[in-house]
């Protein structure tokens, strides 16, 4: 490692979190595979997937009702109906054309019972909803030929219809590159009769906790120990990331154990996530540890955000096909609300791109108002919790949550992160700000 010099603090090259995060478009995205549908849900897309029909492929009701010509019904109201003979009852399979089905075309007057997401017959263009009409007394319950419908609401050409390639036409791009596919993107695959798809390879990550203190959940601590908290949550935030998490368990305070447990965790996954050891105590060794890895090097010791600041990235050697810039490995604090927090700003959205994500960062979706004035400290970006107040026709009001920074019920108590810049002392009441949901 060549050599750094050291902040006040003790710490290696301090990056912003802007620099941190370009250091991480380094590791270049994994390689892709094919899925099938049914494993498709938070997948990243690979590639823009041009409709290869048109959805729907034809007119078709979206409410029951009568399929009718727009202009048979105009103008009609409760006290002025129009009248149209019922010609036929259209199963919801219905299509004109199909082999021992019946033959309907409407001409003038006429009007066929229609189910939602029935095929609309030639000669109507509107559907008008049964609660707008009434069979006639004597005319065909069943909705024989004969029958009369007095109709009691106009119904304009397209009303209540859907129309072919209304949702998407053949050729167009259904779902963009880069789309983190959600339960609705997955339907409309279906819909399009896609039933694999072309994704980002899941990222594998790698999750070791250190430190003498730690003892397994199951466990119960003597004065001076801890149950380890990281390992469960920073792989569910892992998976949430849509990455495969892999738990290494407690590794003590003792460098050959950490560095050999860190070397079993490179060969078999993509990144790697140490938490505890990323300061600057006597026996904090992950810096150590990475350094023992074939070709590590040190990218940044420490990021100037709070909390989080003890946050070190190194790159080892190694990668899988389509790997070719190395595998990360990432300390995290051992403070579990610190790296919670670590986790929402900077590595989810790093795993986010190692799948085939579009971009660096994953900037926060939305804004909020701040309820009262939050401080900050000029040179490091202040990550403050905050309670969301959802208001009609609105941005949210962002609350902060008050309380020690390292108690758990600060993080259950939050809905999201707002960043104070750093390059300010603080944010003032009724200023927007950008929230990093929790």
């Amino acid at each position: 490692m060549n050599a750094r010099r050291l902040d006040a603090h003790g710490f290696l090259n301090v990056v912003s979190r802007a620099e941190f995060m370009a250091l991480l478009t380094d590791f270049p995205a994994l390689d892709q595979e094919d899925a099938p549908l049914a494993e498709a849900l938070g997948r990243v897309l690979a590639c823009d997937l041009p409709a290869p029909e048109d959805l729907p492929q034809t007119a078709r009701a979206s409410m029951d009702g009568y399929a009718v010509s727009a202009r048979d019904v105009f103008g009609a109201t409760e006290t002025n109906p129009a009248y149209v003979d019922l010609v036929a009852d259209l199963r919801i399979d219905w299509a004109a054309g199909m082999p021992g089905g019946p033959a309907v075309r409407l001409a003038y007057g006429q009007a066929a019972r229609i189910p939602t997401g029935g095929t609309l017959p030639e000669g109507a263009d509107a559907v008008v909803m049964v609660e707008h009409t009434e069979l006639l007394p004597g005319g065909d319950a069943g909705g024989g030929s004969g029958a009369t419908i007095e109709v009691r609401k106009s119904a304009a050409p397209g009303e209540n219809v859907l129309l072919p390639g209304e949702d998407v036409r053949q050729g167009e791009s259904a779902l963009p590159r880069g789309r983190v596919l959600r339960a609705q993107d997955v339907g409309l695959l279906a819909a399009l009769g896609q039933t694999v798809v072309r994704v980002g390879r899941r990222p594998v990550v790698g999750v070791v906790s250190t430190g003498d203190e730690l003892v397994p959940p199951n466990a119960t601590p003597r004065p001076g120990q801890i149950r380890d908290v990281n390992s469960s949550a920073l792989c569910c935030l892992a998976a949430e990331a849509g990455a495969l998490p892999r738990a290494y368990g407690i590794v003590p305070d003792d460098l050959p154990r950490l560095a050999g447990t860190l070397a079993c965790a490179l060969a078999e996954c993509d990144v790697v996530l140490l938490s505890g050891g990323s300061s600057i105590g006597a026996r904090d060794h992950s810096v150590a540890a990475m350094l023992a890895q074939p070709g590590a090097e040190i990218l940044a010791h420490g990021v100037a955000i709070s909390p989080g600041k003890p946050t070190i990235l190194a790159r080892a050697e190694g990668g899988a096909a389509g790997q070719h810039g190395g595998k990360a490995i990432l300390g995290l604090p051992g403070q579990v609300t610190s790296a919670q927090v670590v986790m929402t700003v900077l590595v989810k959205p790093f795993l986010r791109r190692l799948a085939g994500g579009e971009g660096t960062a994953a900037e926060p979706p939305f804004v909020a108002e701040l309820a009262r004035n939050i401080a900050g400290r000029p040179g490091r970006e202040d990550f403050v919790r905050v309670r969301l107040e959802p208001r009609a026709g609105q941005p949210p009001l962002a609350h902060p949550v008050l309380g020690k920074s390292g108690l758990l019920k600060t993080l259950l108590a939050a809905d999201g992160l707002v960043a104070v810049p750093a390059t300010a002392e603080g944010l003032y009441k009724g200023a927007f700000a950008s929230v990093w949901p929790l």
